[in-house]
C-alpha cells in the first residue's frame, strides 16, 4: 500500500509485497538470512568506507559494487520482497560478508544513521511517478536531500540516475534550492555519459534497448 503524508511530502511504502506466495527455500531466506544482514544504524560494521543504495531492485548493482569493493560496506534499502530475496540468496550462495539489508523505507534508516555516516549513496531509476497528479510521489524531493545531506561526510557521493525526462528536470530544481550539494557536472557528457565504474541494471537495459535517454548525476556534500 502508498500513502502520503501532506505534512512532508513524503512517499512512503509499507508492506511486504510480491506477486506470489515465496517457496520454502526463500521464507528460510527471509527468515534465517535477512536477520542476520539486517541493518543497525546505530551499530554498523567497520568499513574503509560505507555506501548506501536506495531501492535496490533486482539487486543487480548492489551485489556487484560488493563484489568489486569488498573493503566498503553496502547498505541496500528495499521494499519489495522479491527483490530482498534476490540479493540474500546471492549473500548466502556467495558468503558475501559487506551486504547489509533493510527491507522497507530508506527514510527510517537515514533518520537513525548518525551525521556524516555514509561515503556514497545511489538512487538509481527510481520510480518516476509520470503521471501529472502523481508527481508529488516522487522519491527525490527537497526531503529526501535533507537526510542525506545530514547522512553524507562533506565529500560523499550521491548518484542519481533516471531515464525519464520530465524527473530529471524535477531533480535538478531540487538540487538547486539545496546548497548542501554541488553538481560535478562541467559537459554535457557528464550527465550523458555513464560513471566509468557503473553498473549496469536490468531496468537500465530495458530502458536503453526502448531508446529511452538516460541520466546520469553525481553529486558532492559540499
Amino acid at each position: 500500500m502508498i500513502e502520503d503524508d501532506d505534512h512532508d511530502h513524503e512517499l512512503r511504502s509499507y508492506g511486504r509485497r510480491r506477486g506470489r506466495k515465496p517457496s520454502a527455500r526463500q521464507e528460510a531466506l527471509l527468515r534465517d538470512v535477512l536477520p542476520r544482514v539486517a541493518v543497525d544504524p546505530q551499530s554498523l560494521p567497520e568499513a574503509a568506507a560505507t555506501w548506501l543504495e536506495i531501492g535496490f531492485g533486482g539487486g543487480e548493482h548492489l551485489l556487484e559494487q560488493a563484489r568489486r569493493n569488498p573493503q566498503a560496506l553496502l547498505i541496500g534499502c528495499e521494499p519489495y520482497e522479491d527483490g530482498v530475496i534476490k540479493v540474500l540468496t546471492a549473500v548466502e550462495g556467495e558468503g558475501l560478508k559487506n551486504i547489509r539489508v533493510h527491507m522497507g523505507d530508506v527514510r527510517d534508516i537515514l533518520r537513525q544513521l548518525a551525521p556524516g555516516s555514509l561515503d556514497r549513496a545511489f538512487a538509481l531509476f527510481p520510480d518516476p511517478w509520470p503521471k501529472r497528479k502523481h508527481r508529488k510521489r516522487r522519491l527525490v524531493n527537497s526531503s529526501l536531500l535533507d537526510l542525506l545531506a545530514q547522512a553524507l561526510k562533506p565529500g560523499a557521493e550521491l548518484r542519481i540516475a533516471t531515464d525519464i525526462g520530465d524527473y530529471a528536470r524535477t531533480m535538478l530544481e531540487a538540487f538547486r534550492l539545496e546548497p548542501r550539494f554541488i553538481w560535478r557536472a562541467e559537459g554535457p557528457d557528464d550527465w550523458r555519459l555513464q560513471p566509468t565504474d557503473w553498473v549496469e541494471t536490468k531496468y537500465e537495459s530495458k530502458a536503453a534497448e526502448a531508446g529511452r535517454r538516460r541520466y546520469y548525476f553525481r553529486f558532492l556534500r559540499a
